[in-house]
């Protein structure tokens, strides 16, 4: 009983402190980046915020913390509260909450395999993007092609080097795919009926195309480059973490 009430009020403050690092990072960081020609979602590197709570302290403490801390980061950026409540908070928190579900599970080889043909497909998608839209510059094309190709080596090689966390990789590109295909969706589906931040309504289908594959490119990068190793640095530090995630599964 007193080990069940310690353990809520750990999470009850991680879910605390997850959204007001991921808000206040998350302002601090985005650099006034949108995704090009269509704006609205914007650069955001501080996913590695809830993908390193949601492995820690479990899906929901993660899930959470994501959906309040974008929250307040779309007040503050955009103020449009319909559009952060029907899109980005359920994304970040499927999104989060997936990740954090998938890490503490054992590897599954299929979804593995599947995980990294999907990565090859979004370099493809990428490549061909400025003939799919049609006023996007080629460059970004590139950028694009070159960046999911240097997460799927790094997705490759990150449960070789953090055995720990074996299902890492795939966790996070399936927590992202599904949250970036929210946001690309979402609010593509807003703009049919009601008007974007940008000023932008009634935006065609590549639109949600150009969104899924902005928001996904440009965040899993972070997802796999940074989280792993700040795990690795952080149970290490704290082990008694160690013990606290194998009673969360």
């Amino acid at each position: 009983m007193r080990y069940a009430r310690r353990r809520k009020s750990i999470e009850i403050s991680a879910v605390a402190i997850n959204a007001a690092l991921y808000a206040t990072l998350g302002y601090m960081t985005y650099l006034g980046l949108f995704t090009p020609v269509i704006g609205v979602v914007r650069f955001w590197p501080a996913v590695i915020v809830p993908g390193f709570f949601s492995v820690v302290y479990g899906p929901l403490v993660g899930g959470i913390g994501a959906a309040i801390g974008i929250f307040i980061s779309d007040m503050l950026i955009h103020g449009n509260a319909l559009l952060s409540l029907t899109v980005g908070v359920p994304a970040n928190f499927l999104g989060f909450y997936t990740l954090g579900a998938l890490s503490r599970r054992r590897p599954s080889r299929l979804l593995s395999l599947l995980s990294r043909i999907f990565l090859v497909v979004i370099a493809i998608l990428s490549l061909r993007l400025h003939v799919l839209i049609s006023n996007l510059d080629s460059t970004i094309s590139i950028v694009f092609t070159v960046v999911s190709i240097l997460s799927l080596v790094a997705i490759l090689i990150v449960d070789r080097l953090y055995p720990d966390h074996p299902n890492f990789g795939t966790a996070a590109v399936v927590g992202l795919a599904l949250g970036s295909a929210i946001i690309g969706i979402g609010v593509w589906a807003y703009s049919q009926f009601l008007v974007l931040p940008t000023g932008e309504i009634n935006l065609p289908i590549q639109a949600a195309l150009l969104w899924f594959l902005w928001t996904f490119i440009t965040e899993i990068p972070f997802l796999v480059f940074v989280v792993p190793p700040l795990l690795k640095a952080f149970y290490k530090a704290f082990p008694y973490f160690t013990q606290y995630a194998t009673a969360q599964r």
